[in-house]
C-alpha cells in the first residue's frame, strides 16, 4: 500500500506493535477510519513480550482474537532449576488460580510477541484495515482542527494522532514530552529466540541456570520450535551475534554450542522504568511504550500497553462518531497514567526481588474508581471496577453480552423500568441477582469497566448526557 502525497484519516497511529494494532482493531470495529504506519519494513520479529496476563486475555477476547490466542499459546511452563548439568527441582514463578465464573482466566498465557502481532494484524485485515510499512514520521504540527504529520512517504492530515512507536518514540520527542525514569538494574541483558536440538533439552519446563555471571533462562515458546533465551550480564557486555549467543549457552548451561541449531533473533537491553510526564498533548496521545517503559520481570509492559489502546479506542470513537465532547479524551491520561505508574513500580519491585509475582500481576484488580467517568455504586461493585464475567438467565455469558463496541446497561436482580435508546450504542440486558454483582443497575463501558452504578435509572440520564448519549 502506498500513500499519496496528501492523505486524510480520522486517526493516524504511528507504530504497528501490539499497542498500535490493538487500537487499530478497536477503531476499525467501530467504523473509525485509521491509518497505521510503521517505520520498519516488517513487524517486530522477536518474542520479547511473551506473557499475556488474564485481564489482557479478556481484552483480546473482546477484540475478536480469543480463539487464535488459545490456539497458538499455552499456559506458562513451570520453572526447572539446574546446577552443574543436574536438575535441582521445580520453581513456579507465577500465581496460578482456577478459573471462576467472575474471572475466566486464572494464570498467565504464553505466546511470543511476534505471534500476538500476527494475530492482531490478521484481525485488522478482517475488519478492513492494514499497516503501511517502511513509513516513518519525520515531523508533526497540530492546530484546533487536527494534526498534520510529515511522513517519509508523504503528508497525512488526521483528526487525532496516537503515538504507539515504542520507548524511543519519535512522536513523544517531537512533542517535547519528558519521560522520567530510572535504571532498574545496571546489568545489561540479552534476549534471543533460539532453536535447540530436540535431544539436548526438553520443552516441558522453563529452564533456569544460575551462575556468578548472572542468571540464564531458556523458555519454550508455545506454537513454535523456539526457546526464548534471556541472560543477565553482571560483568561485560552481551554479544548478540549467533556465535556469541552459542558461546553464552555453552558457557552457562550443560548444553554445547552446537546444540543451538539456529539463532532466529537477538537483542540486548538494560532494564529501565520510565513514565511520560503527559499522555495527551492536544490532539496527540501517547500509548504503550511511548508512554511507559517497564522491566520485563513482571510481565506487565505488553499488557499495560494493550489496555492503553483498549481504554482509548472507545473514547476516540465516541468523540469522532457520536458527538461526545473532546474533553472526554482527557480521561485517558487521568485513568491510564496512574495505572502505568502502579505497574511500573510492581515490575521494578519484582525485578529487584522485593515482591513476588502474585494477583497484582494479573491486572484483574485494576480499575478507575477515582475517575471523573466513574459515578455511583450498587450491590457488590463500585463504579470504576472491572465488570465481572458470569452466567445469565438466558444462556450467554456476561462477557458475551458485553462483547462489542457498545455500552451495556445491566440490570441485576431488579425489575425497575429502564430507559430505551436509539441504535446499538447502549444495549440493555437483565439477569438474576449474582454474587459478583449483588443487585442493582450497572452501566458497563465498552472497555469492560463499570462507568455508572445505582438503583435509580433517572440518575443515569445525566451521566450518559456527558457522553453525548440521550435516551429515546
Amino acid at each position: 500500500m502506498e500513500l499519496n502525497s496528501v492523505k486524510e484519516t480520522r486517526v493516524l497511529i504511528v507504530g504497528a506493535g501490539p499497542t498500535g494494532l490493538a487500537l487499530a482493531c478497536d477503531l476499525a470495529r467501530r467504523g473509525v477510519t485509521a491509518l497505521v504506519v510503521e517505520q520498519a519494513p516488517a513487524l517486530f520479529p522477536g518474542s520479547r513480550g511473551k506473557g499475556i496476563q488474564p485481564r489482557t486475555r479478556e481484552v483480546l477476547d473482546d477484540l475478536g482474537v480469543g480463539d487464535a490466542v488459545r490456539a497458538h499459546g499455552a499456559a506458562a511452563p513451570i520453572g526447572m532449576t539446574w546446577q552443574d548439568g543436574e536438575r535441582q527441582g521445580e520453581y513456579d514463578m507465577f500465581r496460578r488460580a482456577a478459573p471462576t465464573d467472575a474471572e475466566p482466566y486464572g494464570e498467565p498465557w504464553m505466546m511470543p510477541q511476534w505471534r500476538t502481532q500476527e494475530i492482531l494484524l490478521a484481525r485488522l485485515r478482517e475488519l478492513g484495515g492494514d499497516v503501511v510499512l517502511s513509513t516513518a514520521l519525520t515531523a508533526l504540527t497540530q492546530d484546533e482542527h487536527g494534526v498534520t504529520a510529515e511522513l517519509s512517504t508523504g503528508q497525512v492530515r488526521a483528526s487525532y494522532l496516537v503515538a504507539a512507536d515504542g520507548g524511543r518514540s519519535t512522536v513523544r520527542r517531537a512533542l517535547g514530552v519528558a519521560m522520567a525514569g530510572e535504571s532498574v538494574d545496571p546489568a545489561p541483558m540479552l534476549v534471543a529466540d533460539v532453536r535447540i536440538a530436540e535431544s539436548a533439552l526438553d520443552r516441558l519446563s522453563w529452564h533456569i541456570f544460575m551462575g556468578e555471571s548472572g542468571y540464564t533462562t531458556l523458555c519454550p515458546l508455545p506454537g513454535t520450535a523456539d526457546f526464548q533465551l534471556v541472560a543477565q550480564f553482571k560483568d561485560g557486555e552481551p554479544d548478540t551475534s549467533p556465535e556469541g549467543v552459542r558461546a553464552l549457552v555453552a558457557a552457562r548451561t550443560h548444553l554445547a554450542a552446537d546444540d543451538v541449531t539456529e539463532v532466529r533473533w537477538s537483542s540486548d537491553f538494560r532494564p529501565r522504568a520510565a513514565l511520560a510526564d503527559r499522555f495527551r498533548v492536544g490532539r496527540v496521545l501517547l500509548a504503550g511504550d511511548a508512554a511507559h517503559v517497564h522491566s520485563p520481570a513482571g510481565g506487565q509492559g505488553l499488557n499495560t500497553s494493550i489496555q492503553d489502546a483498549y481504554n482509548l479506542g472507545w473514547k476516540l470513537g465516541m468523540v469522532l462518531l457520536h458527538g461526545a465532547d473532546p474533553a472526554l479524551l482527557d480521561s485517558y491520561e487521568e485513568e491510564r497514567r496512574p495505572v502505568a505508574a502502579e505497574m511500573l513500580g510492581l515490575s521494578t519491585r519484582i525485578h529487584r526481588g522485593e515482591q513476588e509475582r502474585g494477583a497484582a500481576t494479573q491486572q484483574l484488580g485494576l480499575g478507575y474508581r477515582g475517575s471523573l467517568l466513574s459515578s455511583g455504586r450498587a450491590g457488590a461493585l463500585v463504579s470504576g471496577d472491572r465488570a465481572p464475567d458470569g452466567p445469565t438467565d438466558d444462556g450467554p455469558r456476561l462477557f458475551d453480552v458485553f462483547k462489542g463496541p457498545h455500552f451495556t446497561l445491566l440490570a441485576v436482580g431488579t425489575t425497575v423500568e429502564l430507559p430505551s435508546f436509539e441504535g446499538e450504542l447502549v444495549r440493555i440486558h437483565r439477569t438474576a441477582a449474582y454474587e459478583a454483582y449483588g443487585k442493582g443497575l450497572f452501566l458497563v463501558r465498552p472497555d469492560g469497566y463499570i462507568g455508572w452504578a445505582g438503583d435509580d435509572p433517572a440518575s443515569l440520564v445525566p451521566y450518559l448526557a456527558r457522553l453525548g448519549i440521550a435516551p429515546r
